[in-house]
């Protein structure tokens, strides 16, 4: 709620709007970062990228999928499939080749047992469950000043805020593992196009980065707003 009572709310001018704002700008970033290295071509596809990647860290038993969209690209764990979207599957850019590099560096984080990634897939379907019940129980709690239920609908936001957290080093050590084989692996051909793959990656950091503070800001105005209304 942008309103608090008749007046403007200004925990959400001063704690959750930077953070929109900051989420606006970094979806901005990574497609301008994006569309600017998908100008800088090279020898592979992004679905060439992908399996040089699996096959470094001595993986042969994930596919490669194409899907429809842009930036739609995915690892699948449960049918063990990356999913590269029209602009990096047959693209030989340095964008393409940066996306697919990093799909497949979650592939091997599942095939390497990295610990981050098997907690976010145990806690997905709470948080998921969580998310979707959230936001009706707090209005319904603050509507007919029920404080049992805000609470709980505090408590699963809470759970989709944790979500994100470890989503964060599971992003950026699936970055990290796809830089590294594109070095050590010689995938991309000078070190001015592996800098714009880690830029392509970085900017597709940062949204991760905005989205967890959007959902802190908005669970710390929440807090807030409960605690007024108690009173």
């Amino acid at each position: 709620m942008l309103f608090y009572g008749y007046y403007l709310d200004p925990l959400y001018i001063y704690l959750v709007l930077p953070a929109i704002v900051l989420c606006i700008f970094a979806q901005i970033k990574v497609k301008s970062t994006f569309s600017k290295y998908s100008k800088s071509y090279c020898f592979l596809s992004g679905c060439e990228a992908a399996k040089q990647v699996l096959e470094a860290n001595g993986i042969y038993n994930v596919s490669i999928e194409r899907v429809s969209g842009s930036l739609t690209d995915h690892y699948d764990p449960k049918a063990n499939v990356i999913r590269l979207s029209a602009t990096v599957y047959d693209a030989r850019t340095v964008s393409a080749v940066g996306v697919a590099a990093h799909e497949a560096g979650h592939a091997v984080q599942y095939a390497k047992n990295y610990s981050p990634i098997k907690w976010r897939t145990t806690i997905y379907p709470i948080c998921r469950f969580g998310s979707s019940l959230s936001f009706p129980l707090l209005f319904i709690g603050l509507f007919l000043g029920l404080p049992f239920l805000m609470n709980v609908g505090i408590v699963f936001f809470a759970l989709t805020l944790a979500f994100q957290l470890i989503t964060l080093p599971v992003e950026f050590n699936a970055s990290r593992r796809a830089i590294e084989t594109i070095r050590t692996n010689n995938l991309l051909p000078d070190e001015y196009q592996v800098k714009g793959a880690k830029k392509v990656l970085s900017a597709a950091a940062l949204t991760y980065i905005a989205a967890f503070l959007v959902s802190l800001a908005q669970l710390l105005r929440l807090l807030a707003l409960t605690n007024r209304r108690r009173r």
